[in-house]
């Protein structure tokens, strides 16, 4: 008798040993984390050349004396002469910038205070600008610091939302050849980044020289042009 209770504890206790290790199994399938989706990187991007329409100059007026005082007012009085010039020219934004006070001391030279103060161009309108800029120089003896081109704010813009859909659509070609290449028959986009270039925005020194042959006559400016880049990268999901 006691060797058939004992034989019947020892199946009980296999029947659960076996469903517990069923039960383990179970649950460690459970928790196994699904099938990696297969993906695969993709860039593109697409560049139109605009020619730029935005110019931007410097100019600035310069003096010295021994005295701060009078150095500042022959600043002053050609700065505030620019200014009454420039009105004349009303397709030009003409804004002051910066202006400083400076002591200079040299062995060879008495003690004296420099002066310097700017302003700024920005317009549109190149033959404006250039005729302004020429005049100010001549005229109201102001110097050119320096001059660079650009884009327009809505001429950018513009360029690239034309841009962006190029880009677009040669990132969904070339993630459609890779799909192909690799053996799926299909994709569909997963996280995908469109980003802009700044190119242009930092405005260069101007390819300009005055053309000193007569007076007044307009700084020769050339615009250029401005790259435009839009890029897009992201991962394909392969179908």
């Amino acid at each position: 008798m006691t060797a058939v209770v004992f034989k019947s504890a020892v199946r009980c206790v296999m029947r659960l040993l076996i469903g517990a290790a069923a039960c383990t199994a179970a649950c460690a399938i459970a928790q196994l984390p699904p099938p990696q989706q297969a993906t695969v990187s993709v860039s593109a991007s697409a560049t139109a050349t605009v020619v730029n329409d935005r110019l931007q100059a410097w100019l600035r007026a310069e003096a010295e004396s021994p005295l701060a005082a009078t150095a500042a007012s022959q600043v002053n009085a050609a700065i505030a002469k620019a200014l009454a010039t420039a009105k004349d020219y009303p397709t030009v934004k003409v804004t002051t910038a910066g202006y400083s006070t400076q002591q200079v001391s040299e062995k060879v030279k008495a003690q004296r205070w420099h002066v310097v103060q700017s302003i700024s161009l920005d317009s549109g309108d190149f033959t404006a600008a250039a005729t302004l800029i020429s005049k100010l120089q001549d005229d109201d003896g102001l110097l050119l610091s320096g001059m660079g081109f650009s884009l327009l704010e809505k001429t950018r813009r513009e360029a690239e939302d034309s841009v962006t859909q190029q880009a677009i659509k040669m990132w969904q070609t070339r993630a459609q050849q890779a799909a192909k290449g690799l053996g799926f028959s299909g994709w569909k986009p997963g996280h995908v980044t469109v980003q802009t270039g700044d190119g242009g925005r930092v405005f260069p020194m101007a390819r300009a020289t005055a053309m000193s042959a007569s007076v007044n006559a307009p700084v020769a400016v050339e615009g250029g042009t401005t790259d435009v880049t839009v890029s897009v990268s992201g991962e394909a999901l392969l179908q």
